[in-house]
């Protein structure tokens, strides 16, 4: 007898024996999730910024999944709370990448930004649109837009902002100002609509990424002591709004599950998905 047991943060399907099952081998299933991440996302001034945008699974450091070629990448600028946004195209940036994991390579991109696109004051909203990616073990696509915030200078700018996106989350807290211990509320849009009862999941960033090496750390940040704490599952109110802790400095990911108003990618059933990242600090 065989039990087929699916990550429904859009894992593959992943087949276990029942003799497995009932030794107690412990079988981790763990969340895709979109990464656009820079080592520090509260800069006092401007300066040159690398970027990383992997599809991965954080929490265990992979696998990681073959990106396609982004079809839009930005960011949303405003130098105070009283100044017009700005958008700027990335795509010109993006270069691809080979990330190496200990299942093997896959394809993804980083983008060296030069200090000219974040040398003012104030938010930046970087906007990552992958395009969908094949999920062979469900047969379906994936299609995670994706948000970072950073700021330059302690001014305040746009960051509570929506950007327009077919779903995104958006923050009632600083993403980029939290300390740990703290929390971190949001908001699931679609068509900018609040999404309420939608199925989040969230994961730590729980190996540093290496930027140079394009690779991950191979040991953990911290020892998960069981599966279900890789990938932790929450939902959100009538309202729309959620509410997560922050128990660690680090980055935290959150991601909205099959809450955009597509369903269908080349016949064949697509999840859109909205992401998130929220960095934490330690109180020194």
């Amino acid at each position: 007898m065989k039990l087929k047991v699916v990550d429904h943060c859009r894992g593959v399907g992943v087949i276990v024996t029942t003799v497995a099952l009932v030794s107690g081998l412990a079988m981790p299933v763990s969340g895709h999730f979109q990464l656009l991440y820079t080592e520090e996302a509260a800069l006092n001034g401007g300066q040159a910024t690398d970027l990383l945008l992997l599809f991965t699974h954080p929490a265990h450091g992979g696998p990681n999944m073959d990106m396609g070629v982004p079809e839009a990448f930005y960011v949303v600028s405003q130098r105070g709370e009283e100044a017009e946004p700005v958008t700027t195209d990335l795509i010109e940036y993006l270069e691809p990448i080979t990330w190496t994991g200990e299942t093997g390579s896959s394809q993804a991109y980083e983008a060296s930004l030069p200090r000219a696109v974040t040398r003012s004051l104030g938010d930046y909203v970087f906007v990552l649109q992958p395009a969908p990616y094949y999920e062979g073990g469900e047969d379906k696509y994936i299609q995670q837009f994706t948000k970072m915030m950073m700021n330059i200078g302690g001014v305040p700018g746009n960051w509570a902002d929506p950007v327009g996106l077919p779903t995104e989350i958006l923050p009632l807290d600083k993403p980029y100002a939290n300390w740990t211990g703290g929390v971190f509320r949001g908001v699931v849009l679609s068509s900018g609509r609040p999404v309420p009862n939608a199925e989040l999941e969230v994961e730590y960033i729980n190996h540093a990424p290496d930027l140079a090496g394009h690779s991950f750390a191979t040991d953990p940040d911290v020892v998960l002591p069981q599966g279900s704490f890789g990938t932790m599952s929450i939902k959100t109110n009538a309202l729309g709004e959620f509410t997560i802790g922050l128990p660690k400095a680090g980055w935290w990911g959150i991601c909205a599950l099959a809450v955009g108003p597509d369903t269908e990618h080349e016949g064949k059933p697509l999840s859109q998905d909205a992401v998130i990242w929220v960095q934490v600090k330690d109180i020194q």
